[in-house]
């Protein structure tokens, strides 16, 4: 190669490097082993972290990359919807890191990310774990709710959220985390993430998963998918029964998918029966 050439191929590079970087705003990642490529994306206001352990189960054999979302437990809040820029950064990111077909798994919002992501990208999605997340929550109590209904409770539920005080915001959010999770330890930490999120981050992100429903646009997905849903935390609103139909009905149109309940674990299932997660999905990989 000449110098000319090699100039003109180090600028290149340059250029692109600085690229990636100014765009690359909408998360951060953390990267972890060697191997074939795993993406874990957390839920609402919550870190990386949450997947402390599950990555210690699946990586070494396999790569990790763990991703917190922006305006998320301390992380920077990005301009405009955060949802829309997670999927097209993270298309990017794929592309540059050349992560051929990454199994991705993504916890409750991280879930909604995920399917949207296979839904849009699905030539880069290997395999979708899937952990209780649904494809249209604002439908969960009413199926036949229509797209008007729905933007009608996201905003209804924004405007409540951001009209919180700061002790009301952090009574909600106990409350609701005590629910999600059993161990009090667990509940302490995933409560200091929510204080340390960006409130208007959160409300925002909160209204825009009410909001969408995928639930026919689910048949797009190519990727085998695993769904580990829980009853356990909404069995005051619901029987066991009625929670796995409503599952059901809502992936009906992916192809293939499996769903599996879980018996004990609350939302957060990860540090709830982690046992359980892990044995579900080394048999969806192998």
């Amino acid at each position: 190669m000449t110098k000319t050439l090699m100039h003109k191929a180090a600028l290149f590079a340059a250029t692109v490097t600085v690229s990636l970087s100014a765009h690359a705003a909408a998360f951060k990642a953390e990267v972890t082993g060697q191997g074939a490529p795993v993406i874990l994306i957390p839920g609402l206001a919550t870190s990386g972290e949450v997947w402390h352990d599950t990555v210690k189960h699946l990586c070494g054999p396999r790569q990790c990359h763990v991703l917190t979302l922006a305006g998320f437990a301390g992380q920077p809040a990005v301009d405009g919807p955060l949802l829309p820029q997670v999927g097209r950064e993270l298309s990017d990111y794929i592309a540059a890191k050349q992560l051929a077909k990454p199994v991705i798994v993504g916890h409750s919002l991280g879930g909604f990310v995920a399917l949207r992501f296979a839904i849009d990208h699905p030539d880069q999605v290997g395999r979708l774990v899937i952990v209780d997340a649904l494809p249209a929550l604002g439908a969960t109590q009413a199926p036949d709710a229509t797209p008007e209904q729905l933007r009608a409770l996201a905003a209804s539920t924004r405007e409540r959220m951001l009209g919180q005080d700061e002790a009301g915001r952090a009574q909600s959010l106990r409350l609701a985390v005590a629910s999600m999770a059993t161990k009090p330890e667990d509940v302490e930490r995933i409560v200091g993430w929510g204080k340390r999120s960006d409130r208007t981050t959160v409300a925002n992100a909160v209204a825009e998963l009410l909001a969408t429903d995928l639930r026919q646009d689910v048949a797009r997905i190519q990727a085998p998918t695993l769904v580990l849903g829980t009853w356990v935390a909404y069995k005051a609103f619901a029987p066991r029964e009625a929670i796995e139909r409503n599952f059901a009905s809502q992936y009906a149109r992916l192809p293939g998918v499996r769903i599996e309940m879980a018996d004990t674990a609350r939302h957060f299932i990860m540090v709830d029966d982690p046992a359980w997660l892990y044995d579900r999905i080394d048999r969806f990989l192998k």
